[in-house]
């Protein structure tokens, strides 16, 4: 489905992940399928399948939205509070990022609730391993 303002190929998101991250739903909230918009030249995050039904921008949320900032402050993994910044660092000054195997054994544990906290309803590895590669490709350490 693509967004509505900035036309974004947009994946699923869970009504569980909308209801506990928009700071304030109306009362008489359709049920309804939405739909997270990633795209940071965008300021809708959730739009939905009925179009009777609102529309959440970034404003609306209580947790900023990582993937609309793509600077270093933007959290990757909501669960744990890893911003792009740290895996940045962790890459610049070890020459590698043990930010995946921390996390992937945190998720193995139970510890994560990725439903509840990351505005995409998903998991953040996808996000995290897509960051270090950004990084390596523009600092020359895997061809663009």
């Amino acid at each position: 489905m693509a967004c509505p303002s900035s036309g974004t190929p947009s994946k699923q998101v869970g009504l569980v992940t909308v209801k506990s991250l928009v700071r304030q739903l109306p009362f008489g909230m359709p049920r309804t399928q939405y739909f997270f918009c990633d795209s940071p030249a965008c300021d809708i995050v959730y739009f939905p399948l009925d179009t009777s039904a609102p529309v959440f921008r970034c404003r609306d949320l209580l947790v900023p939205v990582g993937a609309k900032q793509p600077s270093a402050s933007g959290l990757l993994c909501y669960c744990f509070g890893v911003t792009r910044g740290q895996v940045e660092e962790e890459l610049r000054k070890d020459g590698k990022c043990t930010v995946l195997e921390r996390i992937r054994a945190e998720v193995k544990a139970g510890n994560c609730a990725c439903e509840w906290k990351n505005p995409s309803g998903k998991c953040c590895l996808g996000s995290i391993a897509r960051a270090i590669h950004d990084f390596n490709r523009k600092s020359g350490l895997v061809p663009g």
